[in-house]
């Protein structure tokens, strides 16, 4: 299964306050650590909010609105994500554990699956599906 992980901002992410030397490399050996084990599909972080926009859509008919950062609630931000490729989401949880985090808060979540979706995802929509992963793939 593939879980997201996500890193939430703190005040310190938001101020655009950067790791360390030390954090960046205890960071690094733990990102080797899920690389050599065949979890860590995907990692990056995130710039501060400051930096970002919002789109708001209300309904079909409704132009969307765009805000600009920062966001006033820093609980709701994400600093960063990892995407995983686990047997379970206990494992994950297990994974997580022996990060090098100290004062933070991480959420880990499923990722949806094709088999998810049922029968709502046709065979054709299913081969539009992996066609633009395929697409994806090819960029990488």
């Amino acid at each position: 299964m593939r879980v997201m992980v996500l890193v939430k901002a703190s005040e310190e992410s938001e101020a655009g306050v950067l790791p360390t030397a030390d954090q960046l490399n205890e960071m690094g050996k733990f990102n080797e650590e899920l690389v050599k084990a065949g979890v860590l599909l995907a990692a990056d972080g995130l710039k501060d909010s400051s930096q970002g926009k919002r789109v708001r859509f209300r309904g079909k008919d409704t132009a969307s609105t765009v805000i600009d950062g920062p966001f006033a609630e820093t609980k709701e931000l994400v600093a960063g994500y990892w995407i995983w490729q686990v047997a379970s989401l206990e494992e994950a949880v297990e994974w997580l554990q022996r990060s090098p985090f100290v004062d933070a808060e991480v959420e880990v979540r499923p990722v949806f699956e094709a088999e998810d979706f049922g029968d709502a995802l046709t065979p054709e929509l299913r081969e539009r599906e992996q066609a633009l992963r395929d697409q994806v793939a090819d960029r990488a």
